[in-house]
């Protein structure tokens, strides 16, 4: 398959969800494929290059956060000439629908994965980073990347977490269902995760492979992707695991960009706060004050200075 960037645009902002999924498939259906499956998702398919980004999102979500409104992979098909494969979910679906275990069954058979030199899948929050997990099965040699990702929310695995109390009605012992064992054809997997969210890495615990890369981001909290996004390193994390460069040291690196991030700062300062290290968060108020970041920090910094007087 040759490279190639695909020549289109796109005018997803403001649209209602019946328009914005018209538009989306507009796209596919004009440089690949689109196909709804089942009620509550689709698939959209664009056609580029050797390099397959295949991402999990929620369609309220993409509309809300990301970039232009469109989902994750359009960008790498217009400007890095990758292929694309977006499945979209309507709802929280962890994507637990037969109508994608038919879908990907089909495309094992057709062969579809083994088109492309390498492949990456991707997803977040809304039970996205576990499906990339779960149905990275159908593509071995992929890559994967999972952002916060649960093992599953079957209770006997993972009664411990009393999150997603609806998603809990699906079913998660039928195919594709667990996902810690449904990566052991990839080539690679990183798992992204907050420490100090105990739920979140006690799911990231259960990912035990050799192939699995912790990719620890104490005090980022529980929507990596939108700090990633904010902190500008998401982009690089992606292109670095796509060429298979990504590691733990190269993602510790980037990941220092969370210097400049105020949400990160602001709960950084509560946490030490917390902790009773209050002379470090009144150097690091004092430090965001000087780079001219001054309200939260100057309530913050007033606060500490009370309390030392009292």
């Amino acid at each position: 398959m040759e490279d190639r960037q695909l020549n289109f645009r796109t005018s997803l902002t403001d649209l209602d969800a019946n328009q914005w999924i018209g538009a989306i498939d507009d796209v596919c259906e004009d440089f690949g494929f689109f196909e709804q499956l089942g009620r509550g998702h689709c698939a959209g398919f664009l056609e580029a290059g050797n390099n397959l980004l295949v991402t999990f999102e929620n369609a309220e979500s993409v509309r809300a956060y990301n970039l232009d409104a469109e989902p994750r992979g359009f960008a790498y098909a217009r400007h890095d000439g990758w292929s694309h494969l977006a499945l979209i979910s309507f709802t929280e679906s962890w994507f637990r629908d037969p109508a994608i275990y038919a879908f990907f069954d089909r495309m094992v058979d057709d062969g579809f994965f083994e088109d492309f030199q390498n492949v990456l899948f991707h997803g977040s929050d809304g039970g996205a980073a576990y499906a990339a997990a779960a149905f990275s099965v159908a593509a071995p040699g992929a890559s994967v990347i999972a952002l916060r990702p649960q093992a599953t929310l079957e209770a006997r695995s993972t009664g411990w977490d009393k999150r997603y109390k609806s998603a809990r009605k699906k079913n998660f012992a039928t195919r594709y269902g667990y996902a810690p064992e449904m990566i052991d054809g990839a080539k690679h997997v990183f798992v992204a995760y907050d420490p100090y969210e105990h739920l979140d890495a006690g799911h990231a615990a259960l990912f035990r492979k050799p192939h699995v890369t912790m990719l620890p981001c104490p005090l980022i909290g529980g929507q990596l992707d939108r700090s990633f996004d904010r902190m500008g390193i998401h982009d690089v994390m992606i292109k670095l695991a796509m060429d298979r460069n990504l590691d733990g040291k190269r993602f510790a690196q980037l990941l220092r960009a969370r210097r400049y991030d105020q949400v990160y700062i602001r709960k950084l300062v509560q946490y030490l706060i917390k902790a009773n290290h209050d002379d470090f968060a009144q150097i690091i108020c004092r430090y965001m004050m000087n780079r001219g970041i001054s309200k939260f920090f100057e309530t913050k910094l007033e606060e500490l200075q009370a309390n030392q007087i009292d």
